[in-house]
């Protein structure tokens, strides 16, 4: 295209700092998934179930509350481990999930479908940027829902108890933020994936859903044959259950299953894969999607 009146000049403007360029992805998307209710519903719906577990904190140390409601403490859960464990991550897991799966699939098929990769590649955006901005909005949105309640939990917790509790716990802390980040770049990398190979939306939040369940009925069917456990290795769900077990201090890696046989109780041994393993997998499934992702976020595409 010629240039017939050079009136163009120089950005003189304040240049973004390049370590921070690519949230300028997120920005704009979190701004437009926003516009749902739905979502925006969703979203509000999320932090309901934090706020019960912050009034069974606070009834423990509360005399009055527990007498009018007629409650023992004794009734109530201990705060511990597995009460952040099952009680706040784990609920909080399903609609970080659910959040991943409205927003996820949509990001880079609408790119590849419009062709706008080469628009977002011709700035001083790299690849990788790119696919991190677009990663960013998942682990932004389920942040929030995820770790961020928990640690604020645990600090609730701790101002209740005293100094003491949060110094003797505060590898729960720990615990809850890595088992939160795993669980976030997993949706994220996943979700991304299936993303940019699976450009029709309902096809793509139906795959997403299909990798966390599908493989879960096919684990139990290959587990009741061979009676074993060892065919978690394949199933997402518990191989993030074995992860978050070995964070906080609950794996355990042998069962006793007991089934009736006839007349006779039977009881087999079942060992979980151990924990090296389940890292090693979930490793593994990160490195794939990365590798489909290199293989589709270009700045163009040559069609034979």
């Amino acid at each position: 295209m010629a240039v017939l009146e050079r009136s163009y000049k120089r950005f003189e403007g304040r240049l973004t700092p390049e370590w921070s360029r690519f949230l300028i992805i997120p920005r704009h998307a979190v701004r437009d998934v926003f516009r749902s209710k739905f979502f925006t519903a969703f979203f509000a719906l999320s932090f309901i179930w934090p706020l019960v577990c912050a009034i069974l904190i606070y009834l423990h140390y509360n005399v009055d509350a527990l007498a009018a409601w007629r409650l023992n403490v004794r009734n109530l859960l201990p705060i511990d481990a597995t009460f952040f464990e099952a009680w706040v991550i784990a609920p909080q897991a399903y609609f970080g999930f659910f959040l991943a799966m409205l927003v996820g699939p949509q990001q880079v098929s609408r790119d590849l479908t419009n062709n706008a990769l080469p628009l977002y590649l011709c700035r001083p955006l790299t690849r990788g940027e790119y696919v991190v901005g677009k990663m960013s909005i998942i682990i932004i949105l389920v942040s929030t829902v995820t770790w961020i309640p928990g640690l604020l939990l645990f600090l609730l917790q701790s101002y209740l108890e005293g100094w003491s509790w949060f110094a003797d716990n505060i590898w729960i802390a720990s615990a809850i933020f890595i088992s939160s980040l795993v669980l976030i770049l997993l949706l994220a990398l996943i979700s991304q994936a299936i993303s940019a190979w699976v450009k029709w939306l309902v096809a793509a939040r139906a795959a997403l859903l299909a990798a966390f369940f599908i493989p879960t009925a096919f684990a139990a069917v290959v587990n009741e044959i061979f009676q074993t456990r060892w065919a978690h290795i394949f199933d997402l769900r518990a191989l993030i259950r074995n992860v978050w077990s070995g964070l906080f201090g609950t794996f355990v890696s042998q069962t006793v299953d007991r089934d009736r046989n006839g007349r006779f109780l039977r009881e087999v041994i079942m060992s979980e894969p151990p924990l090296w393993a389940s890292w090693l997998m979930l490793f593994l499934i990160c490195a794939l999607c990365l590798w489909l992702l290199s293989r589709k976020v270009r700045a163009y595409e040559v069609v034979k």
